[in-house]
């Protein structure tokens, strides 16, 4: 399953920098494109507030 940021979401990018698919973009919060996202996993321990999980 795909990865999901919720409204948690501070913002701060690190997790922009741990995707190895670049499927992490910037909106008002950041966003996991689910068609992209390979469940990797790779973006959910860096988040400083817990702001990701799957879907």
């Amino acid at each position: 399953m795909p990865r999901r940021i919720n409204e948690d979401c501070i913002a701060c990018a690190a997790c922009v920098a741990e995707c190895p698919v670049d499927c992490i973009s910037e909106g008002d919060i950041f966003v996991i494109d689910e068609d992209a996202c390979i469940d990797c996993g790779a973006c959910e321990p860096v988040c400083p507030v817990e702001a990701i999980s799957e879907v």
